[in-house]
């Protein structure tokens, strides 16, 4: 009986981010600054082809920091996905805004076009304009941001991506996070590429990245003593932190590949499977395939979402639902929102496999074999 437990996305690394992340502590840049850093940034600048860029601490600071230099503040409204990780909506509300939650693309997950238009009529008529929109880049495939961003330019609302889930895929050939305003991209430990956790915040617009910048770093004013007119925050990243993100984006390539591999055998695998989907897998080829899930059409087939999560838990292989929307989680139970039921549909039948690119080949057999095994009736 296999003992090791499969995660849905491990991180993945080795002697490279080893060799990178010793380099850095050889060189004496410990701190929260360095020329990894400065390198990283620019490195995250050329790959995503936007101006400039800000190493964060997480995803999280860079999507607040991003809020508050757009001018969000108290008393505003944010449009963005009630399809998300709470991330989205907490940035919102350490603001002092309140997250107003548009459903989804049942096809996507991602922010449903249509109603976002539908919404933000709705807050102009009612004398409460949005003061930004901040679509959600779900599991790794880009938001419909020709569309949005149209969208976004007739009621004059500024958009901000979070791509936190997307770096490395595209849309239309541009890539995530260079749509809009501004974007973010997170590091966390089991996003597509990993620094163990940071952020990153990227735009066109050298005035925001100063000011994410300058807030970033306690607000400090460029005296020689210590000097505050703002509020600040301490979201930095550190050096060490960034040459661990130099070593995974020199292979982000080679890692979203693997992922793809993933994401193109789970498709052959449940094609032959009447009422199971391989989630947003007929339009993927531009995606970085971060995570690969499934929707189970009970109707169609004996077992349910959660009667796969269950059975695959017990061969010690991690699954997850879909993210289980804003606007049914508790803390934001009063938000205002626009929804049809398309994120609620995708939480209750959505399965996310695992999906890393350490994952070996003899793993993800163990995978496959345990979905087989569920398929045949007791």
């Amino acid at each position: 009986m296999a003992t090791e437990r499969i995660l849905m996305s491990k991180p993945d690394v080795g002697e490279l981010e080893e060799e990178y992340v010793l380099s850095a502590v050889r060189s004496g840049w410990i701190a929260p600054l360095g020329p990894d850093v400065d390198a990283f940034e620019a490195e995250i600048s050329e790959r995503t082809g936007v101006r400039h860029a800000v190493a964060l601490s997480s995803g999280t600071a860079a999507l607040h920091l991003g809020l508050l230099s757009l001018g969000v503040g108290r008393g505003d409204i944010v449009v963005t996905s009630t399809m998300t990780f709470a991330a989205t909506a907490n940035a919102v509300a350490y603001t002092g805004a309140t997250p107003f939650f548009v459903d989804s693309d049942p096809m996507t997950g991602n922010i449903d076009p249509e109603l976002l238009d539908q919404a933000l009529a709705e807050l102009q008529g009612a004398g409460t304009p949005a003061s930004a929109v901040v679509p959600v880049d779900l599991l790794g495939k880009a938001a419909d941001y020709s569309r949005i961003e149209s969208i976004c330019a007739v009621y004059e609302v500024p958009l901000f991506c979070d791509a936190a889930e997307s770096l490395g895929a595209f849309h239309r050939g541009k890539a995530a996070g260079s749509f809009g305003r501004a974007g973010v991209f997170s590091f966390n430990g089991n996003k597509i590429m990993t620094t163990s956790g940071g952020g990153m915040f990227v735009t066109d617009d050298e005035m925001l990245a100063q000011n994410v910048r300058y807030l970033s770093t306690q607000a400090r004013q460029p005296v020689v003593h210590y000097e505050h007119t703002d509020v600040g925050y301490n979201y930095r990243m550190s050096n060490i932190l960034a040459a661990l993100g130099r070593a995974q984006l020199s292979r982000l390539d080679e890692m979203i590949s693997r992922r793809q591999q993933w994401r193109a055998r789970y498709k052959d695998f449940f094609e032959h499977i009447p009422g199971i989907e391989v989630f947003g897998g007929t339009n993927d080829t531009e995606d970085n395939c971060w995570l690969s899930s499934i929707v189970v059409d009970s109707t169609q087939t004996t077992l349910t979402a959660r009667d796969l999560q269950a059975k695959l838990d017990r061969d010690g292989i991690e699954s997850r639902p879909l993210w289980k929307p804003m606007h049914l989680q508790p803390v934001f139970r009063g938000a205002p929102r626009l929804v049809n039921g398309s994120s609620e549909s995708l939480f209750e039948n959505g399965l996310t496999l695992p999906s890393g690119s350490s994952m070996s080949e003899a793993q993800f057999t163990r995978v496959l074999d345990a979905l087989e095994d569920a398929m045949v009736p007791a």
